[in-house]
């Protein structure tokens, strides 16, 4: 440990210690505002989840699997590629991906921001519930299958399917959108969008120009089990 100013920084050498020795120092009693530093991650999965209090966390290269996911608080900083379901069930907090993400990036995410600032492969914020996602490149297939609620930004394009089976959860896309998933369509956007898309793009400290984004939400027409609709939506 060494002490930075008044505050205290952490490294930890995965390749030394293990992710083990790192997720319990995290589930512990931290001072606010502790940095720890992630060394060697090295595509290990389950690194930094879990995490309850107001700490920096930087790691340093590729994580795999559910990295920061169940996040509380802390922000952590990836600086490098994820596997699968990156900050998956987060609370609050933020968790930013200076690659890319692979599948299911931010699913079932509660609160809190996830910024991926590469590419977001398939079913991107699959089951939102309430965290905001912010892309800065493209997403995969059925992204944001089953969302429920929140929002996410999509700087560039987005794959078939697009919001399949929407709920309450609002879409963002700069780009092309190859297709929209059952139940989604595209809205005109009004005041309230160009705000929130400029609030997201300075949360995730992106620019870019609000009205040159389109708004996909819910039909809402699967709300309710329709007899008649033959399974046709």
């Amino acid at each position: 440990m060494e002490r930075v100013g008044r505050q205290e920084k952490h490294v930890f050498d995965v390749a030394q210690t293990g992710v083990r020795a790192l997720n319990s120092y995290l589930h512990g009693s931290l001072a606010e505002g502790t940095s720890i530093e992630v060394l060697n991650p090295g595509g290990a999965h389950s690194i930094a989840v879990g995490a309850r209090a107001t700490v920096q966390i930087d790691v340093r290269g590729h994580a795999g699997y559910y990295v920061a996911g169940m996040n509380q608080r802390a922000a952590v900083t990836v600086h490098g590629n994820v596997g699968w379901g990156v900050a998956e069930n987060m609370m609050s907090g933020s968790v930013r991906v200076t690659g890319f993400a692979s599948e299911a990036a931010g699913a079932t995410a509660h609160g809190g921001l996830l910024v991926i600032e590469g590419d977001a492969s398939l079913r991107c914020g699959i089951s939102l519930k309430g965290a905001d996602i912010v892309v800065g490149g493209s997403v995969g297939s059925f992204s944001a299958f089953m969302a429920q609620k929140g929002r996410i930004l999509i700087c560039g394009d987005a794959g078939d399917a697009l919001g399949d089976s929407l709920y309450e959860a609002v879409i963002y896309v700069r780009g092309r959108i190859k297709s929209l998933g059952a139940d989604a369509q595209e809205e005109p956007m009004g005041p309230a969008d160009l705000s929130a898309v400029r609030e997201l793009l300075a949360a995730a400290a992106m620019s870019g120009d609000p009205s040159s984004f389109k708004r996909v939400a819910s039909k809402r027409s699967l709300y309710h089990w329709n007899a008649e609709a033959g399974q046709e939506y």
